[in-house]
């Protein structure tokens, strides 16, 4: 599997994007996958990460109510829809696929996603 992120951009406070991650392979429906940010200076952190189905997602508190994390599988494409983007929400955006799991409770731990995609930039003004 390959991960090509997407949808990055410079938008004001407020305002939207949506994030696209196109995965190449076989084995896309069959794994979890995730959406991890990193601001200049900081760690990687959890964002959202969605089951292989599509049927459980997890969010950070701190998107919880703004973001959206979605999967087509018939697309191999996982989606990170924004609203209400902040100052604070700008970063570098990772997409992560978890090749050695399939839990029906997908992991927030960025340790545990073995594939990345090179990451698109998000730069909210305020």
């Amino acid at each position: 599997v390959q991960l090509q992120a997407s949808g990055g951009g410079l938008v004001q406070a407020g305002g939207s994007l949506r994030l696209s991650c196109a995965a190449s392979g076989p084995t896309f429906s069959i794994i979890n996958m995730g959406w991890f940010r990193q601001a200049p200076g900081k760690e990687r952190e959890f964002v959202a990460v969605i089951t292989r189905s599509g049927g459980t997602t997890r969010y950070a508190d701190s998107v919880k109510g703004r973001f959206t994390i979605s999967r087509d599988n018939t697309k191999k494409t996982m989606f990170l829809q924004m609203n209400s983007l902040k100052p604070e929400d700008t970063a570098v955006y990772y997409c992560g696929a978890d090749l050695s799991r399939s839990n029906s409770w997908p992991s927030i731990r960025a340790a545990d996603y073995d594939l990345w995609g090179q990451g698109t930039l998000v730069t909210v003004s305020s």
